[in-house]
């Protein structure tokens, strides 16, 4: 199971931090992913989901 979202496909990036003095180190930006009951195709199901998908609204929630 991959830390990515099923609705944009969001997922880890790579990149490097630049310190003051210039060392680059690599580093992960992970988006905040969460498992939710959402309504898929009509039925419901667990997926995993950004936040900031489900602030946007693209994720019909079932309760």
């Amino acid at each position: 199971m991959s830390k990515k979202c099923a609705i944009c496909g969001r997922e880890t990036s790579s990149g490097f931090m630049l310190s003051h003095s210039h060392i680059r180190t690599k580093r992960n930006w992970k988006p905040n992913i969460q498992k939710v009951k959402a309504l898929v195709n009509g039925v419901p199901q667990r997926i995993k989901v950004c936040t900031r998908c489900l602030k946007a609204g693209k994720v019909k929630r079932a309760l």
